[in-house]
């Protein structure tokens, strides 16, 4: 894998900002031929710099259209912290939509959820399918949302 040179990284700065932008856009803003920007960027795919490219959408447009309105922050902490019990854990995470972001963290919770649910029935009927006794779970504390003051996907590369 090569490393990133000041090209590479002003693609990758340009590409997190705006990802919807032509090859031959992205080749004038970084002034490089627009095949160099095509093989550069698939390169950057390639060894893994960049992950994959997506549509951001407005939350709260989505949470009025849609009726998932509720966003928690979940702590939880299991009874049993071998390696077999978190990695089976962070399965039973992986068939819940609504789970959308899953951080093993330390010190303190053993995890950290990002939750997205319409309302508070539809969290509780999730906490009961993945915080019950058989999920090795010990503790639970959630935070509910009443205001995003800030959401970035950017990384300070400059």
């Amino acid at each position: 894998m090569q490393e990133l040179d000041s090209i590479d990284v002003q693609l990758l700065q340009c590409l997190q900002l705006d990802a919807s932008l032509s090859n031959v856009a992205l080749a004038e803003k970084v002034k490089v031929s627009a095949p160099t920007c095509l093989r550069r960027i698939k390169r950057l795919h390639d060894e893994g710099w960049i992950e994959r490219q997506v549509a951001i959408l407005n939350a709260d447009k989505l949470g009025a259209a849609l009726g998932h309105a509720l966003s928690a922050l979940v702590e939880v902490t299991l009874d049993q912290q071998g390696e077999e019990h978190l990695n089976a854990f962070e399965q039973r995470l992986h068939t819940e939509d609504a789970v959308q972001q899953c951080w093993r963290v330390s010190p303190g919770p053993d995890f950290v959820l990002v939750v997205q649910t319409a309302d508070m029935p539809s969290y509780l009927a999730l906490s009961q399918r993945l915080f019950t006794q058989a999920a090795n779970v010990r503790n639970v504390k959630a935070f509910f949302s009443i205001k995003r003051a800030k959401f970035t996907t950017t990384w300070p590369l400059r």
